[in-house]
């Protein structure tokens, strides 16, 4: 689906294929949404109270960089700069009204150090809901993946790890039983909208790396137009009689739009006939670049999820695996067995270790290192494919990122690592061991630990001269007081060895105070 040259020469058949994939998604997608008024309400556990939240966070240690795991995962509020810390405020309302409606609202801001513009907006955003469904419109932290969001290493296509992007959203965000199969069959999903709006930063920092002289000037496309959808079928006993659940589900994430740096090059198309085109994964018009006629319009990034879980009354097992794709020949798994794979072991009953997650991750195969570039169907028949440099683009310089944060898994380093100011990400093959755990050590104290051994041969475009590699880790111990409502108090211990992130250590302290304001009920 990205804009690279290999998808020049695929088959046409192929790519019809792929367009009626896409399409049958979304149509699928859409139905679910029409007859959702007929679903029973899925379990919703949002107080009827405007509430509040007030966090405190500093951290000291040794190196260039925060640790890997102290700042991963955060929705992009830490700073990568080592010796920081932040403040973040902010005020939530949620409450029920008439008969399945619901309302709701938020705003947070936070002031950091060091970092570009030290006070941001991180949320704000309105929404309504009517049972399943819910209609969202800003910036909101939101985390719909099926991996565990204390845990796991991250989703390959939408994390927690960068600033929520503002965007429209439509969404069933809880599994729902589908009318007519006796609460066997769920479905969730959604449909987004949204755009960038990291323009100043972007230029901020390419330029101040061309005055440094690390980088030549960089064209690259601003105020990027986003459009994102997902849609997941979960069969399950929903009276828990039966002990044996799986999901599947596809996610789609799309660039397209904005405007490039260069006055040469302007605007990319942008209608809403566009906009249609780009849902639909259909090609480009006449305005469109000649990659995006030939191919879609826009740089697509997605994944197929699968996971199985085995659920007794005082333990559970999931094993899941996430395909990633960049286009079509990562849609038809011609990228081999790239991707996320993990196992998830839950233990309620055992207080010292709830919870246990364990997970590979490969992206070294992008079905094979070259590009296959003859125009000439004829006489080179087969589908091109090849260096499916994931999360990058040729035209979508900034890739998969926000304020040059990935927007998927954080074990592919975001470009804000990157010390000579490149845009993009440059160590996008890799193979990546990952264990996570978390538990209660009493009554007020709970730990999380985390592990990862990480290897990186950089990009087939620009392998690295030798193969980088190292550890990060993270102890987690948080502390509630029984008689101070509210509070809780963290103390993180985080490490990174080798030269993956190089070597930095560090100490961080994080102390949290949540509330009510007024309850609704």
């Amino acid at each position: 689906m990205t804009a690279k040259i290999d998808k020049y020469v695929s088959l046409q058949n192929n790519k019809m294929k792929t367009m009626k994939l896409m399409r049958l998604i979304f149509i699928g997608f859409a139905f679910s949404r029409l007859t959702t008024a007929t679903f029973a309400q899925s379990e919703n556990n949002t107080e009827d109270a405007t509430t509040y939240k007030a966090e405190a966070f500093g951290s000291v240690g040794s190196g260039d960089n925060t640790p890997f795991w102290m700042l991963s995962n955060r929705y992009g509020i830490v700073p990568l700069d080592a010796n920081n810390g932040f403040l973040n405020a902010g005020v939530y309302h949620n409450q029920r009204f008439g008969k399945g409606f619901r309302w709701g609202a938020g705003l947070e801001v936070v002031a950091t150090a060091p970092r570009y513009h030290n006070i941001f907006i991180q949320q704000a955003f309105a929404e309504i809901g009517y049972k399943s469904l819910l209609l969202s419109i800003g910036s909101k932290e939101d985390y719909s993946s099926l991996w565990d969001k204390n845990l796991s290493s991250g989703d390959l296509v939408h994390s927690s790890n960068a600033r929520p992007i503002p965007e429209i959203k439509l969404s069933m965000p809880q599994f729902t039983v589908v009318p007519g199969t006796k609460g066997w069959m769920q479905v969730k999903g959604d449909f987004a909208a949204g755009r960038s709006f990291d323009t100043d930063y972007l230029a901020n920092f390419t330029n101040k790396q061309q005055e440094t002289g690390t980088t030549k000037k960089q064209v690259y496309i601003k105020n990027v137009l986003w459009h994102h959808k997902s849609f997941y079928i979960q069969i399950k006993d929903t009276q828990n009689d039966f002990p044996l659940s799986g999901t599947i589900g596809v996610q789609d994430y799309a660039q397209w739009g904005g405007t490039s740096t260069d006055p040469k090059i302007g605007a990319q198309p942008h209608s809403f006939k566009d906009f249609i085109r780009v849902v639909c994964g259909s090609k480009g018009g006449d305005n469109a670049t000649v990659s995006d006629q030939i191919n879609v319009l826009g740089s697509h990034y997605g994944s197929y999820d699968f996971k199985l879980s085995f659920t007794k009354k005082d333990w559970a097992v999931h094993a899941y695996h996430q395909h990633y794709f960049n286009d079509k020949s990562g849609m038809i798994f011609n990228n081999g067995t790239d991707g996320l794979y993990g196992i998830q072991v839950d233990l309620p009953k055992l207080p010292w270790l709830r919870k246990v997650v364990t997970e590979y991750v490969l992206t070294r195969n992008q079905t094979g290192p070259m590009h296959f570039i003859d125009f000439d169907h004829d006489k080179h028949p087969g589908i091109g494919g090849g260096n499916d440099d994931y999360y990058n683009n040729l035209e979508y310089k900034t890739g998969l990122s926000y304020f040059n944060r990935g927007l998927g898994s954080p074990l592919i380093i975001s470009p804000e690592y990157n010390q000579n100011g490149k845009l993009g990400f440059t160590n996008n093959r890799i193979k990546d061991w990952h264990i996570g755990a978390e538990g209660d050590i009493s009554p007020q104290i709970s730990y999380r630990v985390l592990f990862t051994k990480m290897n990186g041969w950089g990009t087939s475009y620009h392998p690295f001269r030798n193969k980088k590699e190292g550890t990060s880790s993270l102890i987690d111990i948080t502390y509630t007081h029984p008689r101070l409502n509210g509070w809780t108090f963290t103390g993180s211990v985080a490490a990174d060895t080798g030269t993956m992130v190089g070597k930095n250590a560090g100490f961080s302290l994080r102390v949290a105070k949540r509330g009510i304001i007024k309850a609704w009920k």
